[in-house]
């Protein structure tokens, strides 16, 4: 076993130096695994499981057959992986839902200080629909639930910055569960949405009018308050 584990990180440090020394790139084919198998000295299935876990991690798509799009291509999906690692760490409780909560909110205070820095409307765009599909009074909890975590990702991609758009999505996706279970603990939805909306706006406003501090104050108080509610 500890002979495969070795043989399974030698393929998988050699296509991160490969990656991170620019000979490999998006777009581009892994080689084959017979190739990979002799170039490095290890056997096919050393071969296989790294390529299972850089796919696992969003660093590359895998397909069967001979056609162009077949075998391992890169395609660097950075989100996946984080989602994924966040996830499963939160569910294993290596990660406790305060320190992901706390993270998160570290994260969009700065995510809306630097929107609120550099204020450009038609990047936000895509967060004011979402503010205004989240006033339909016919959506469900868990719709208007889904459709709050789009407009906080919505915000950080309006950044331009990919890797807070990942941690982003990879946060929100670890305490997704933990969100929807947490609905059986307030007592009036109503007067909930409510307020909820009523702070996306406010922080919305306080974006579009360039006042940093008053939407970091924003949505640190919206991230504490709703967890706080659902706390068990």
């Amino acid at each position: 076993m500890a002979e495969t584990t070795r043989a399974w990180r030698t393929v998988l440090d050699h296509l991160e130096r490969e990656l991170g020394e620019g000979r490999l790139g998006p777009g581009d084919r892994l080689p084959g695994e017979r190739e990979l198998a002799a170039r490095l000295g290890v056997g096919r299935s050393s071969v296989r499981e790294a390529v299972r876990v850089l796919d696992v991690m969003g660093v590359v798509r895998t397909a069967t057959g001979s056609g162009p799009s077949a075998g391992a291509i890169i395609v660097a999906r950075p989100g996946a992986g984080m989602s994924t690692m966040l996830r499963l760490q939160t569910a294993a409780q290596a990660f406790g839902v305060d320190d992901v909560v706390a993270t998160r909110v570290a994260l969009e205070v700065a995510v809306v200080g630097t929107l609120a820095a550099a204020y450009d409307d038609g990047r936000l765009a895509p967060a004011r629909e979402l503010l205004a599909a989240m006033a339909d009074d016919a959506l469900t909890p868990a719709e208007f639930l889904a459709l709050d975590a789009r407009f906080h990702l919505a915000l950080a991609e309006a950044t331009g910055n990919q890797v807070m758009l990942a941690v982003m999505a990879g946060l929100r996706t670890a305490i997704e569960d933990y969100v929807q279970r947490g609905l059986v603990r307030i007592d009036d939805w109503s007067v909930t949405v409510a307020r909820l909306r009523a702070e996306h706006a406010a922080l919305l406003d306080a974006v579009a009018a360039g006042r940093a501090d008053a939407a970091r104050t924003c949505v640190a108080e919206h991230i504490h308050g709703y967890f706080a509610q659902i706390r068990p």
